[in-house]
């Protein structure tokens, strides 16, 4: 007996290739307002950015 019960040859990624290029485009607006506001005017020289142009170690 299958763990998972019986297999049913139902199309999964035909149907769903919408929902996988929007979720594409979601990340890339999400990664790049993330980058306009990591380098905006207010924050670029904060220690915590990860970006900052001249990191300081503080270990």
């Amino acid at each position: 007996m299958p763990l998972l019960g019986r297999k049913f040859p139902a199309p999964v990624a035909r149907p769903m290739w919408p929902f996988y290029v929007s979720g594409l485009v979601i990340l890339y607006g999400v990664n790049a307002a993330a980058t306009a506001m990591a380098t905006a005017d207010e924050y670029k020289n904060d220690p915590r950015n990860p970006a900052a142009k001249n990191p300081t170690s503080s270990h």
